[in-house]
Order: C-alpha cells, then sequence, then structure tokens
C-alpha cells in the first residue's frame, strides 16, 4: 500500500528538471518556469503573469479593492503582506536598524526592501521600455503609465493622471507653490527635475559624452539625439509624404502635422502642442525660466534661437552646432 503511494507521489516528473509532483496540473504550472511563458495577461494594462492566482491579484491595483482588515483598528489592505506588516504596530515594537544610515525597520523584510536604497539594485525590469525598479510594487504601479489608465482625478480640474507623485506635482499648477529654489540666483520651481536640470546653466556641467566624437551634453537626451548624426541610419519612413526618421518618436511627431493633432496640453493654460519638446518650451513662458545663458555676457534666453539670434547680432558670434 505504502509503495502505491510513493508512486502515485512520483506519477509527474518534469522532464527538464526531473522535479516530481503529484498533480498533472502542478507540473504544468511548474512548466511555465522553464519557459518564461506568461499566458494569464491583464485587460487593463500590458502585465502579464505565468499563474492565474498572480494576475487574480495584480487586478487589485486597478479595482482597489482592499480584502484584508485589521482586526483592532479597520484598516483595509489590498495585500495581506501589507496587513501582516501593519498588526507589527500594535504589538510591542522590535526594530531593525540599518547599519548605513541608521533607520529603525519594523520588520527584516522592511529592513532588507530599505537596504535597496543604498545598494541601488533594481532587480525589477519592465517588459516594455526596460525601465527598472527596486520594489516590485513600483514596478506595478510603473504599468499603469504602458495602459494609459489614469485613476488619480484632480479634486479641482478633474484633469486625470496615471502616477500619484504627477498629480501631486500637478496641484502646484493650482496652489502656485514652487518649492524648490535655487540656491545659486533664487529661481524657484514646482518640480524638483525642473530645478535639477536648470543648476546645469550655472555648473556649465556637460556629464554626457559622445564615444565618437567626444562632443558633450547637458542632458542625456540630447546626446542621444547626437548619436543619430554620426549613424546617418533612418529608417522610420512616413507614409503619407516619405519623409524618414532616424528616431520612432521623430516619425510620430512628424505625422501629427498631417493629422493636425496636438495631444500635448499645457497644465496651466491648456493650449495644445504637437510635441512634448514644444510643450517644455511654451512651459518657460510661465515659469520665466532662462535656461539659455549667453557665454559673453551672460544673459539669459527662454529659447535657444533667442540665444543664437543674441549671439549673432550682439556678439558677432555664431554657436557651434552640436
Amino acid at each position: 500500500m505504502e509503495r502505491e503511494v510513493k508512486k502515485k507521489e512520483k506519477l509527474h516528473c518534469c522532464q527538464l528538471c526531473e522535479k516530481t509532483f503529484t498533480e498533472k496540473k502542478s507540473l504544468k504550472r511548474h512548466y511555465l518556469t522553464h519557459t518564461k511563458e506568461k499566458p494569464h495577461v491583464c485587460e487593463v494594462c500590458p502585465a502579464a503573469f505565468a499563474r492565474k492566482n498572480a494576475l487574480n491579484v495584480h487586478y487589485r491595483i486597478h479595482t482597489k479593492e482592499k480584502p484584508f482588515s485589521c482586526d483592532n483598528c479597520g484598516k483595509m489592505f489590498s495585500w495581506r503582506k501589507n496587513l501582516e506588516a501593519h498588526l507589527l504596530t500594535h504589538k510591542e515594537r522590535k526594530c531593525f536598524p540599518c547599519t548605513l544610515c541608521g533607520k529603525m525597520l519594523l520588520t527584516e523584510r522592511g529592513l532588507s526592501i530599505h537596504n535597496l536604497t543604498h545598494t541601488g539594485e533594481k532587480a525589477h525590469t519592465c517588459e516594455f521600455c526596460n525601465t527598472s525598479f527596486s520594489l516590485k510594487r513600483n514596478l506595478n504601479r510603473h504599468y499603469l503609465v504602458h495602459s494609459n489608465e489614469k485613476i488619480y482625478t484632480c479634486d479641482i480640474c478633474s484633469q486625470s493622471f496615471s502616477q500619484k507623485n504627477t498629480l501631486q506635482d500637478h496641484h502646484l499648477v493650482h496652489t502656485k507653490e514652487r518649492p524648490h529654489i535655487c540656491e545659486v540666483c533664487g529661481s524657484k520651481f514646482s518640480q524638483k527635475s525642473n530645478l535639477y536640470r536648470h543648476l546645469l546653466v550655472h555648473t556649465k556641467e556637460k556629464l554626457h559624452i559622445c564615444a565618437i566624437c567626444n562632443a558633450s551634453f547637458s542632458y542625456k537626451h540630447a546626446l542621444q539625439r547626437h548619436l543619430f548624426c554620426h549613424s546617418k541610419e533612418k529608417p522610420f519612413k512616413c507614409d503619407l509624404c516619405e519623409k524618414k526618421f532616424a528616431r520612432k518618436y521623430d516619425l510620430k511627431t512628424h505625422s501629427l502635422k498631417h493629422t493636425q493633432e496636438k495631444p500635448h496640453i499645457c497644465d496651466v493654460c491648456r493650449k495644445g502642442f504637437p510635441s512634448k519638446k514644444n510643450l517644455n518650451r511654451h512651459y518657460l513662458t510661465h515659469t520665466k525660466e532662462k535656461p539659455y545663458v549667453c557665454d559673453f555676457c551672460g544673459r539669459g534666453f527662454s529659447q535657444k534661437v533667442f540665444l543664437k539670434r543674441h549671439c549673432n547680432v550682439v556678439h558677432n558670434k555664431k554657436i557651434k552646432k552640436k
């Protein structure tokens, strides 16, 4: 009798790693670990999963369902592990200190997650754009960008956003707050990223260097755009006018000239633009920022074309094209 039970236990064997299973469905599910196949696809965003129950759990990101409740205070959670971490706040706390910065964490798992902020490790990568994240929940939140689902809505103007931090930045449009201040000239900005970009005006730093001709750039996207001048390759062709482009994004932007679409909307005045580049340039009219500074007299300009004209007329100098 015992031999029959043992035979039954080892009836379903994986041909790749020889691992055994008592049920055929368990073996089929196990094979997905070898094939990397993810047959269960989210109907809302592009996320896909090997197991159906993982997809069901993922759906809580979209539905905001919170099935796990704390018996002590009634607080609700979407995931059991979050409830378990919360329950520790009702017990006598046993803290785990970070050896690098001294921060106290409630759980060992919390400490290991916190340590990623020091190591810079980003193990969770988006399958669609290769952006990496240190936490899986941040990757799941990022998938909303690809699904175009906008679940965060502004209480004031009803504009919707896919990311919570984008909504928080948007609120500054209504409050007129500019909490990020340049220590050099006192210029104020609503977003930290705009402050960092502005600081390059003062530092003149050009950290992004072309490996082919050693030309240097302040911004990574400027270097990437520059690299196409070396390749001369233009694989993206417009179906309407036969014009060719080195980048798919440039073709997409060009196509808007034919359709007359202006999908990039200014949060401040609601004016539309065919490209993000044009929108970013337009934002300078609201922020009064002048990132293009003359090397000869220090005068600032909101657009590069104005700086070029100034140098040509006032200083009789031409800015070298990069």
